[in-house]
């Protein structure tokens, strides 16, 4: 039977705001369509898009369709495992939330619903007006997941810090090597380490495979042939990429330091920026506008630079998490109405929100959200340079390849180019599915 409402919400409140051993829920693995209600999984753990969702728009899309929902939030560590055990038990939930990186894997083993019938019905208007972060719901060019949010990264900067320097702020880098020159103007050092950064890139486990990704494709190059299944990185162009990334840790011309550490996670108040460790840093639109609410002083401080162009400019973004239609879903109509709830203009700018992420409208760029937001208009204008992560099914393996030998070229263990080749090596047999 569906939970009633104030359990639901009441167990969706417990898992907010910490990491849990295992999946915390509401569900508890009813088996699609057996109620004859709807069963959603959303992944994370963010306290404001769990309130929303669970005490405000799910009861809207009850009382409008006189339905019962569950709803079950898994913490990211947890959704993959849980989802592969409860589909390959027939209990999965008729939506469930993930990144698009997996929707090649769930198209693989046909356990998700193409949804271009669906999506070609509605107006063509919403088409449009949704059309940027729908390609990152693609496969094939078939349309499997409905994003909603988007997702982007670009370099925010302390005003301040660059006047103090004798940098003009108002007219900022344009360039990934003007960046680098600033930085070095920038840069503080003790004793010959860095102690202030000029300009900080995500350099964490994954993070690092994202802003390799973005100063390839601004270099103009790619991480996987056209066709998605031989490596192309270990290129000219991803060379230079690589040595641009390790230039800014090592030797006499170091503007960095935090090598591998994972501020992007860190509390806003504790981000290298809010504290003044480092002058530029590369982050996402909610953890820019989450060091403004966290340090109110600094907010007229923060500016953010459009993507950083080499011989184009391009910077990792694109289609954020989204929702996937169980293929053995029972209540698949129902299913496709909270899909297109979530999508609708009142409700679609309000989830962004919550969630600190970019609508998944273009025309949230005039909307209330970004007018009370001026941080975010950046990076809802960078949309067209957004560019994401592979979705070939092995991409998570080849990830994880590259990954391990971009850590080994930043830490000096080993050239760019030698990095690279070793790490495409690896994952020419991923990609075959060998």
């Amino acid at each position: 039977m569906p939970i009633p409402a104030t359990r639901r919400v009441t167990l969706a409140a417990a898992c907010a705001g910490v990491l849990l051993a295992a999946a915390c829920g509401t569900g508890g693995g009813a088996t699609s369509g057996k109620s004859g209600g709807l069963t959603v999984w959303f992944p994370g753990n963010s306290a404001p898009e769990i309130d929303l969702v669970t005490k405000t728009l799910v009861p809207e899309f009850e009382k409008a369709n006189n339905v019962k929902v569950e709803i079950t939030y898994v913490d990211w560590g947890q959704i993959s495992p849980k989802l592969n055990a409860a589909l390959a038990a027939g209990t999965a939930p008729d939506l469930f939330g993930h990144g698009p990186a997996a929707a090649a894997g769930f198209v693989r083993t046909g356990r998700i619903a193409k949804l271009d019938d669906r999506v070609a019905k509605l107006p063509a208007a919403d088409r449009e007006d949704l059309a940027a972060y729908l390609e990152g719901g693609k496969v094939g060019g078939g349309q499997y997941m409905i994003p909603l949010s988007g997702q982007g990264t670009l370099i925010a900067y302390r005003k301040d810090l660059l006047t103090a320097a004798g940098l003009d702020p108002a007219a900022p880098p344009k360039t990934w090597a003007e960046a680098y020159e600033a930085a070095r103007k920038l840069t503080v050092k003790e004793g010959g380490a860095v102690s202030r950064a000029g300009l900080l890139l995500q350099s964490a486990k994954t993070q690092r495979v994202q802003t390799f990704l973005t100063l390839l494709a601004s270099e103009g190059g790619s991480l996987l042939t056209a066709g998605g299944d031989k490596p192309a990185w270990n290129s000219p162009e991803g060379a230079r990429a690589l040595e641009y990334f390790t230039r800014l840790y090592q030797g006499e011309g170091a503007v960095a330091n935090q090598l591998g550490a994972d501020f992007a996670n860190q509390p806003a108040a504790q981000n290298p920026l809010a504290t003044g460790k480092a002058a530029m840093v590369m982050a996402t639109s909610g953890q820019v506008i989450q060091i403004a609410k966290a340090r109110p002083e600094l907010a007229d401080r923060l500016g953010v630079l459009p993507p950083l162009a080499t011989a184009t400019a391009k910077t990792f973004g694109g289609a954020g998490p989204g929702l996937f239609l169980n293929a053995d879903s029972k209540n698949q109509e129902l299913a496709w109405k909270f899909i297109e709830f979530m999508l609708s203009k009142q409700v679609s700018e309000r989830y962004a929100r919550a969630a600190g992420a970019l609508p998944v409208r273009a025309s949230a760029a005039s909307g209330a959200y970004a007018a009370e937001q001026p941080l975010l208009k950046p990076f809802i204008e960078a949309a067209p340079a957004y560019v994401a992560s592979p979705n070939v099914p092995a991409w998570v393996q080849v990830r994880d390849v590259l990954d391990k030998h971009i850590e080994q070229a930043l830490a000096g263990k080993a050239p760019a180019a030698q990095a690279l080749a070793a790490a495409a090596a690896e994952a020419t047999p991923l990609l075959a599915g060998k």
